[in-house]
């Protein structure tokens, strides 16, 4: 027997790329798809939408009452199996901020996907103790995939 057909598979993901924008940066779905099922825990349904910075802020300020575009939102929807939510990415904030911090878009992609990944599973960030268990696993998975750590400056 193969160590291939030995190994457990990982979760199931479904995954759905929308992409709202012309961006030239946005990622293949492909390395999405593989940036999700690296922090993915369980089976789960996303859909992961990049937008422009108009839908961006609106979506900011619909649904969580700060009038910019941000980064990544993350929506889970109900505590069903599979876990199911959408991971909205905005384009221009994140071209805006690679570039600000010298690091590739894609880099800054997987970075956002896995943050999103793992808020979706329940992960958080707004207490310090949070940040801490948060952040620790990104930079571990980000390293896992090849990435820099996205915190090795702010430590």
């Amino acid at each position: 027997m193969s160590a291939r057909s030995r190994r457990r598979p990982g979760p199931r993901l479904r995954l759905t790329l929308q992409n709202a924008t012309r961006s030239r940066t946005v990622p293949r779905v492909a390395l999405f798809r593989r940036w999700a099922r690296t922090a993915l825990e369980r089976d789960a349904d996303i859909t992961l939408r990049v937008v422009g910075e108009a839908e961006g802020r609106r979506l900011n300020r619909d649904f969580r009452g700060r009038d910019y575009a941000t980064n990544v939102l993350t929506f889970a929807y109900e505590e069903a199996e599979p876990l199911t939510g959408d991971i909205v990415l905005c384009a221009p904030v994140v071209r805006r901020e690679s570039r600000e911090n010298g690091i590739a878009p894609e880099a800054h992609y997987a970075h956002l996907t896995v943050h999103g990944v793992l808020h979706l599973q329940g992960y958080d960030h707004r207490r310090p103790r949070d940040a801490i268990v948060m952040e620790a696993l990104e930079s571990k998975l980000l390293g896992d995939l090849g990435y820099a750590d996205p915190y090795a400056d702010t430590r």
